[in-house]
């Protein structure tokens, strides 16, 4: 009872000295209201004086009668550098939300893998960014954007200014290696380079979702610097850094060129295709398929993570559509953070309804919804700057009917992808480089690519930007899909690409990365579902 009454006392005395020194103050702010240079005992709770004259010329601001020419083009250079900061700050900030979506696909693809190999595929999914960024740092960079020069909102960046064209062709850039070639020490330079890294690493780490549960360590690091050194950057040049395809415009009159505001082919078809490729050489799983080519199913180990780490990517897709303005003075990133969130969520809705209506026993399929809302990011990722609501939505939708289709398509040709990357980036990537050039609606993008007026699909009354985008696809389809089947197969032949039937079997855990993800867990016969704890087993210490 002392100890109580003690503790009120010191309680009473603490709030009563809050209050005597609070209420005054709180009474002289209440006098006034904000916009009008408030300031209390020398501060300024309204932010009416933070940020003056003063802090452009540090010291007393000058009046205007006395400003001259000089003083007024130190004004005026302020103005530009605080427009470039805001939009350094935004591409910086969005640019990390990219990069934490590795955990989200981390998440996704260990949870629709199997328990025995968890380890395996969640070491793929943290190596192959650190892998990327050292091929992407050393070469990548300076191929995709060695000649970029010209992007004002950041700057203009001159010291991009490489490239190697045949006429007014472009194929790949020269400035830039390691950040050090042709002046890239620049603050510009490597507010870019962090951007677009984390793009690069997107299309990286789908291809290890469709070829899990079977794929050599060695030949997997082997394939992170043939994405980040050479195939991603180089389709990205064509299509991003002043390449033949944004030329397709300016040169033969096809609309604005290929135009792929966040990446739906640059991205996420690349690394689809280029999944396919890599799913088809090294083959299905043992006991994925029978003899007369139906399949056995091989559930995920945990929904509850792949569904986590679904979510973790849309909050991580806010910072790759609306980003890639590369500038939060551009006021479209409202616009395409609500196409962005309509497209996902009708997507899901999409594969739900579809999954529910093919299934056998009408219900919902989790890893269906999933990757419903996943397909329609991707749908939306190439239009989300160029389209309204109702269109946003539409392709989700058509997205979400599409990778359920899709799935059940490549299932039936025998081709194994354990996640369904394939369907997800490489079949909606391609429906949404085409659906810009049905939808988008002549609002935005003036000047795109160097033709005048803004960006008009098909239905808007510009045919020759959706003749731009199927040449698009069809690049795609030879490079991304063609390159990686002549790589997989080469490595294959040379190196070995797939384990052993026994550490298959075994799981990939222990055979390769010498660590269970789940030690306390006994498998059953094949490694496919944990059936005990291992405390369970015996006594403590047995």
């Amino acid at each position: 009872m002392e100890v109580r009454g003690t503790a009120r006392l010191a309680a009473s005395v603490l709030l009563a000295a809050f209050l005597v020194a609070a209420l005054p103050a709180g009474a002289a702010l209440a006098q006034e209201p904000c916009g009008g240079h408030v300031t209390a005992a020398g501060g300024d709770p309204c932010g009416d004086v933070t940020g003056t004259g003063r802090d452009v010329f540090g010291g007393k601001a000058p009046a205007w009668s006395e400003i001259d020419d000089e003083t007024g083009a130190v004004l005026i250079d302020q103005v530009g550098k605080n427009k470039i900061a805001i939009n350094f700050t935004w591409l910086l900030v969005t640019g990390f939300l990219v990069l934490f979506m590795q955990a989200g696909f981390a998440l996704v693809e260990t949870g629709f893998t199997r328990a025995r190999n968890a380890a395996h595929t969640m070491a793929m999914n943290f190596m192959v960014f650190a892998l990327g960024v050292v091929g992407y740092y050393l070469v990548g960079f300076a191929l995709q954007f060695g000649g970029a020069s010209g992007i004002t909102a950041l700057g203009g960046l001159p010291p991009l200014t490489g490239k190697f064209c045949i006429g007014d062709w472009c194929l790949f850039g020269t400035e830039g290696f390691a950040l050090t070639s042709g002046g890239a020490y620049d603050v510009g330079v490597y507010a870019f380079f962090m951007f677009q890294l984390v793009f690069m690493d997107t299309a990286a780490t789908i291809v290890t979702g469709a070829m899990a549960e079977r794929w050599k360590w060695g030949a997997f690091v082997v394939y992170a610097f043939f994405m980040s050194m050479l195939l991603y950057p180089l389709f990205g040049m064509w299509a991003w850094g002043g390449g033949f395809l944004a030329s397709l415009g300016s040169q033969l009159g096809l609309g604005h060129g290929y135009v792929d505001f966040a990446g739906s082919g640059v991205v996420h078809a690349v690394g689809g295709l280029c999944a396919l490729a890599g799913a088809m050489v090294l083959g299905p799983r043992i006991g994925r398929f029978n003899e007369d080519g139906s399949a056995n199913p091989m559930p995920g180990h945990n929904i509850p993570i792949a569904i986590a780490g679904t979510f973790i990517l849309l909050f991580g897709w806010f910072g790759f559509n609306p980003g890639s303005t590369f500038a939060a003075t551009d006021l479209r990133i409202s616009v395409v953070a609500v196409n962005t969130v309509l497209a996902s969520a009708f997507g899901a809705v999409a594969a739900m309804a579809w999954s529910m209506r093919a299934s056998r026993y009408g219900k919902p399929d989790p890893g269906m919804m999933a990757n419903g809302m996943l397909a329609g990011l991707v749908g939306i990722t190439a239009p989300s700057g160029f389209v309204s609501a109702w269109a946003a939505a539409l392709i989700g939708a058509v997205a979400g009917v599409l990778v359920v289709e899709s799935i059940r398509f490549l299932e039936r040709r025998r081709v194994d992808d354990p996640v369904g990357a394939v369907s997800v980036h490489g079949t909606c990537g391609l429906w949404g480089v085409i659906a810009l050039g049905l939808f988008a609606d002549g609002t935005y993008g003036a000047g795109w690519n160097g033709v005048e007026g803004t960006v008009r699909g098909l239905l808007y009354g510009d045919p020759s930007q959706l003749v731009a985008q199927l040449v698009g696809v069809a690049v795609l389809l030879v490079w991304a899909f063609g390159l990686s089947w002549v790589f997989f197969k080469v490595q294959d032949r040379i190196q070995g690409i797939r384990v052993s039937p026994e550490a298959e079997l075994a799981g990939l855990d222990l055979p390769l990365m010498g660590a269970a993800a789940y030690p306390e867990f006994v498998l059953d016969g094949a490694g496919t579902a944990e059936v005990r704890v291992l405390s369970d087993v015996g006594g403590a210490g047995s």
